[in-house]
């Protein structure tokens, strides 16, 4: 156990996903149907937990998620996860979503922040490691986080 709470590089959690959209993952509109990425999101956010806390997780909340732009048919997603700040069960995960074009070039579509609970073999919140931040930007991310947690707290009282 005592390994398992040994602080992590935020580095160590990332997480990145590939799509190629077709034609199920549409809505009638032609783009990309906001549920599907949805669960694309949550899913890397599940994986980023994960490698975070070394144990099974689940979602607690979706905390912020802004569709910024649309995808078509055949278009390359790219999702990119990676835990952002930590407290003693959860673990607050950012999943950026981009459109990316056949020369590389990336757009972001969406950005979305979730919050993961670690469970115990009894589905259980367990208490997870702590977040090593090694840059300026993760630093920064962990005290945007803080101060999340802190509006959810006032908002929903946890």
């Amino acid at each position: 156990m005592e390994e398992k709470l040994k602080a992590r590089p935020a580095s160590e959690s990332c997480t990145e996903q590939i799509q190629i959209l077709m034609p199920e993952h549409i809505n009638g509109y032609k783009r990309l149907f906001g549920g599907k990425l949805m669960e694309w999101i949550d899913v890397v956010a599940a994986v980023c937990a994960r490698r975070h806390a070394q144990c099974n997780v689940t979602t607690a909340a979706v905390d912020h998620l802004v569709f910024q732009s649309a995808a078509y048919v055949n278009s390359t997603i790219v999702l990119k996860g990676r835990v952002t700040y930590v407290g003693k069960t959860s673990m607050e995960v950012r999943v950026d979503t981009f459109v990316e074009s056949l020369n590389g070039e990336q757009r972001r579509i969406n950005r979305a922040y979730l919050i993961m609970v670690a469970l115990d073999e009894n589905d259980r919140p367990t208490q997870v490691p702590g977040l090593i931040c090694e840059t300026e930007e993760e630093k920064a991310e962990w005290e945007a986080g803080k101060q999340r947690r802190e509006i959810r707290r006032l908002r929903y009282g946890n």
